[in-house]
């Protein structure tokens, strides 16, 4: 039995994700391509998992011969060995969550029912993404190999919200195992209308099944006879629920995930009929019990837009994070690890938004079906929070990862001034606790790299155009090094300049902060007139 390098390469992703339980980590955003500015299909990827760092794998593509087989390892054990998978005559090159035909899938765990998890399942869900990615070259293709792989070798892992598009469609898809000994999983999957947006946090968001739509659907055979079986349904067909099957809601997975996404419906359309949903995330589920699952937005989304959407703390709105004594003196966005807390007996919890300082890494996915695939497809990325950091492009068609996205420089636990990871945690950390005296500073560096970044694309795209193949990869492959050195640059920089100008702490607590010491303290520092 041959056993394939490629998922050696592939092994890091077990440390960059997480499962639900471990972190109720990631957000995913999505723009149909009618949604977008330029035409493009968009989506997103927050992986925020406390503890670990972030970094790029890529897998070659290949030609393999016949009887080779691939190891799967675990998700937190990589030196363990789940099982083996038949390799297939070719595979394609993957660089993080994007392969060289424009397909992009990524996640985020909702849980759902635990006695649905299968520990004698083969793969993970981060295994199920790079399997799909190597081996498809359209969404639509890599749904039915990923129902096809988690059938034949089985499904170990908790419930996923998978975000699968490519060049010219967006997919929302949703699957949860069968439990112990049954391989397997139960699934469902729509397809984003073109004119729409949408969005998944951690809570499974597909109810109703059009099954009659086979153009617009898709699903496992069993996804609702399953149900039955296990005492979750037992009505018609027509009024079936996957979330209310396979994932019922409960107040903090609404208010901790769903609202991520209703904050980014609010960025894009009227924001008082998205504020008509402020009962489902307070757990009035009487009132109303879910948001819509996708909306067309008042108008039509840049790369740029969905960077912003990517960064919410949920300013503006009447869950903002910056308008509470829990922001500290300077007005922190950003909350300390527990998500919930107690205080005199009681229970309480603090708002989970959609950037996260525990990011390890945040990209955005620009796919184009009108160029050639090497630098139609674009995955904007860097490792830390999306709030704090810089998108550089990194072209899904480039043969080698910048060094300071390579593994080797961004390790967990070991601090390195050549790794990504570290180099922007080392700034953001910075940043974090004096929020609103340093965070301008961040924000102006931050813009002058994006700005100049998104300059640069027009002539990009043209000479990638007309290059030869072999010429194009060696040319994006080079602009992303360099783009990559000029953010490391800046942000060293930057963390020179922040410590000279804010040395000492110079300046004062916020206004708010100021008013709740004299509520607090009353006359005791009050100077006599």
């Amino acid at each position: 039995m041959r056993v394939s390098p490629l998922m050696k390469a592939l092994a890091p992703f077990a440390v960059l994700l997480a499962s639900y339980s471990q972190s109720e980590a990631c957000t995913n955003l999505i723009v149909g391509k009618a949604a977008s500015a330029d035409g493009s299909v968009i989506c997103t990827y927050n992986c925020d998992t406390f503890g670990y760092s972030g970094w790029l794998t890529r897998s070659p593509a290949g030609r393999h011969p016949k009887g080779e087989r691939i190891a799967i390892r675990s998700f937190w054990h990589p030196g363990e060995i789940n099982g083996y998978v038949d390799q297939v005559d070719y595979t394609y090159s993957v660089i993080g969550y994007i392969n060289e035909k424009q397909l992009c899938i990524v996640e985020t765990t909702f849980g759902g029912r635990k006695e649905l998890v299968n520990p004698e399942g083969i793969l993970g869900y981060d295994n199920v993404i790079q399997l799909a990615l190597q081996r498809c070259s359209t969404a639509r293709e890599a749904i039915r190999v990923m129902g096809d792989l988690m059938d034949t070798y089985g499904y170990r892992d908790e419930g996923e919200t998978f975000t699968v598009c490519d060049k010219e469609e967006a997919w929302i898809m949703e699957l949860i195992g069968k439990g112990p000994g049954r391989k397997g999983a139960v699934w469902v999957a729509l397809r984003i209308p073109d004119d729409c947006i949408s969005a998944h946090a951690n809570i499974s968001r597909i109810r109703n099944i059009p099954f009659s739509d086979k153009e617009n659907c898709m699903y496992s055979k069993d996804v609702v006879s399953f149900a039955r079986e296990m005492g979750y349904f037992s009505g018609k067909d027509a009024d079936f629920s996957f979330r209310d099957a396979y994932c019922p809601i409960s107040f903090l997975g609404v208010r901790q995930c769903d609202a991520r996404v209703w904050s980014f419906f609010r960025h894009h359309t009227d924001p008082a009929e998205m504020d008509k949903y402020l009962p489902y995330l307070d757990g009035e589920f009487d009132k109303i019990d879910h948001l819509p699952l996708w909306i067309k937005p008042d108008s039509k989304l840049s790369v740029r837009d969905v960077m912003s959407d990517m960064r919410d703390h949920y300013e503006g709105t009447p869950l903002d994070m910056t308008a509470d004594l829990s922001a500290g003196p300077w007005g922190m966005p950003v909350r300390p690890r527990a998500k919930t807390f107690e205080s005199e007996g009681r229970k309480y919890f603090r708002e989970r938004p959609i950037a996260s300082p525990q990011a390890g890494f945040t990209l955005v996915a620009q796919l184009r079906s009108w160029l050639p695939d090497e630098v139609g497809g674009v995955m904007w990325f860097n490792c830390d929070d999306a709030a704090m950091v810089a998108y550089v492009p990194v072209y899904c068609g480039e043969r080698e990862i910048p060094a300071a996205f390579a593994e080797e420089n961004n390790r967990n636990g070991v601090f390195n001034e050549n790794g990504a990871y570290w180099m922007c945690n080392f700034v953001s950390n910075m940043v974090y606790p004096r929020y609103s005296a340093m965070a301008g500073d961040l924000i102006a560096a931050r813009d002058e790299l994006e700005d100049f970044y998104a300059s640069e694309q027009e002539e990009v795209v043209g000479n990638a155009v007309g290059m030869t193949p072999s010429d194009r990869v060696a040319y994006l492959t080079s602009k992303t090094a360099a783009y990559t050195d000029m953010m490391m640059r800046r942000w060293d920089r930057l963390a020179r300049e922040l410590i000279v100008k804010y040395n000492d702490q110079p300046g004062g607590y916020d206004q708010q902060f100021n008013d709740a010491i004299v509520r607090d303290t009353g006359e005791r520092f009050r100077i006599p007139e």
